[in-house]
């Protein structure tokens, strides 16, 4: 067992630290599909720069490594329990090295187990089979995108596609108003696994199984083979667009499978998946432990040929999904409200100085309490970072944006009530927070989500930290930057990227009212 401990080990940090080769194939053909001087140009280069990052690193490529899934296949005889308890340790020994973050959390108390272990955490699941090896696969997936899994019960009435009926006609409406409600929350351009059938937990098993499908195969049936195809083609043309920025490449994969169900019940299940595709598998020879094989192509084999990010800033400065010019404004911290009034949707932002980290706990502990310092002018980053301590203090591991819209009860009523003139996430944020920037003079700075080696690369030093109570994603940290780069989404005049590319693929996802198939 202590080989096998090992070799789940090597398994979490090569899942958490190097996508593989056909998602890296994806998203190169991503790119080539993407006009390089757009806002969702520069997204994809920035994309491309941080998966290269993280394989030189070995760090996390995002910050938030998910809640590792194991799928485990076993010989009859294979010890189950010893098994369970060597990926339990190696678990924890990637949390503690920083390959994961410490993601498990209690949902009565919120407290943080620190180690990723509690109860139904991590998730695994077991099943015998007659051959001889062991099949061990891992998929880390993020909550942003995980919260934009979604699931429809036929027949139903779907926003801007009328009725979806029990049919493969009814499905292909549910799987494109899928793609169409995650916007850019769940950091598109992303992979989708879909499954029919079933109840509504298998349902949702069976999408998230179809995950593990490599990217470049093709379903054995010929019905959802077409549907896959018709789903990759046309729901590029909802002009969502990496990030959510509007462009050409929506959705890189889309993978389905079917089980049956009761009469009663027909449900459409969808597991979103964000770019930053984390799966990866091993083969593992069950006296010794260890690995004879891994089961998705290295990503080390395939090269990103990655834009260097700043080149690519300067590339797009003059064109945007928000066809406004763009500019690139340089902001040193604290900010004044006349510099963010200057800022306009499509400018590209860099910010010096102190910036403090801050998400739901933190929220919603600022509702009712003073802030532990003065965010006058300050930037708040929807972050939950990877940190490391040692002797000399903590360090920054990784440090992409986290999923915005979850604060949207809370910012607008938070910005005004500490000063605070500018947010960064990612996803965009809604009417009440749009309202508060413009009354108040604020702006928010959409960040390149899963982009947490490219990042944290900007962040030169943690000043301090709080409410370390929270666990470490959720405390408040102070981190001084240099060259952190965002584009301005919503700005103080009422404008939002967001608002116009949710309102344009609307329009566009009614297209796709008729039936296709017969």
């Amino acid at each position: 067992m202590k080989s096998f401990e090992e070799s789940m080990y090597r398994l979490i940090v090569e899942t958490s630290t190097n996508l593989p080769g056909d998602v890296r194939r994806a998203v190169n053909r991503g790119r080539a599909s993407e006009d390089a001087a757009t806002r969702a140009g520069l997204a994809l280069a920035t994309i491309a720069q941080n998966i290269e990052m993280a394989e030189q690193e070995v760090s996390p490529i995002c910050q938030d490594t998910g809640m590792p899934t194991f799928i485990v296949h076993t010989p009859v005889g294979a010890n189950q329990i010893e098994m369970k308890k060597a990926i339990y340790s190696a678990v924890i020994r990637a949390t503690k090295d920083g390959k994961l973050r410490p993601n498990s959390v209690d949902s009565l108390t919120g407290a943080n187990s620190g180690d990723n272990l509690g109860p139904g955490t991590p998730v695994i699941h077991f099943e015998q089979w007659e051959q001889d090896q062991v099949d061990v696969r891992l998929i880390l997936k993020g909550g942003g995108c995980e919260n934009k899994n979604i699931q429809y019960s036929l027949p139903a009435e779907l926003e801007g596609l009328g009725k979806a009926g029990r049919d493969l006609d009814g499905i292909r409406k549910c799987i494109m108003h899928a793609v169409y409600q995650a916007q850019g929350q769940g950091c598109s351009a992303g992979f989708i696994g879909v499954g029919i059938g079933g109840d509504r937990t298998t349902g949702y098993e069976l999408a998230k199984h179809q995950l593990f499908r490599h990217v470049e195969d093709v379903n054995p049936n010929e019905d959802l083979a077409k549907l896959e195809d018709y789903i990759l083609e046309n729901a590029n043309k909802l002009g969502i667009g990496t990030m959510g920025f509007g462009g050409e490449v929506t959705l890189l994969g889309c993978k389905i499978g079917a089980m049956n169900r009761l009469p009663a019940s027909f449900f459409v299940s969808v597991a979103y998946n964000c770019w930053a595709f984390r799966r990866q598998g091993v083969l593992i020879e069950p006296k010794t432990g260890e690995i004879t094989d891994w089961l998705y192509e290295a990503g080390s084999e395939v090269q990103m040929n990655a834009t260097n990010s700043e080149t690519a800033v300067s590339q797009a400065e003059d064109s945007g999904p928000s066809d406004s010019k763009g500019r690139e404004v340089v902001l040193q911290t604290p900010i004044s409200e006349e510099q963010i009034r200057s800022l306009r949707v499509g400018d590209v932002v860099v910010i010096r100085g102190e910036m403090h980290t801050g998400r739901d706990a933190l929220h919603k502990y600022l509702m009712d309490h003073e802030a532990p310092i003065d965010l006058n002018g300050s930037v708040i980053y929807h972050c939950g970072p990877v940190m490391m301590q040692d002797e000399e203090g903590w360090h920054v591991k990784a440090a992409g944006p986290t999923t915005s819209i979850r604060e949207e009860p809370y910012q607008g009523d938070i910005l005004k009530k500490f000063g605070i003139r500018a947010v960064i996430g990612k996803g965009g944020m809604g009417s009440k927070t749009l309202q508060a920037l413009q009354e108040h003079g604020g702006v928010y700075l959409n960040a390149i989500g899963g982009a947490a080696q490219y990042y944290a690369r900007c962040i030169k030093k943690v000043n301090g930290v709080d409410f370390m109570e929270f666990g470490i994603p959720e405390a408040m940290w102070h981190l001084e930057v240099d060259g952190f780069a965002a584009i301005v989404t919503m700005d103080s005049h009422g404008n939002s990227l967001h608002a116009d590319v949710s309102k344009d693929s609307a329009e566009k996802l009614a297209m796709f009212k008729e039936p296709v198939f017969s």
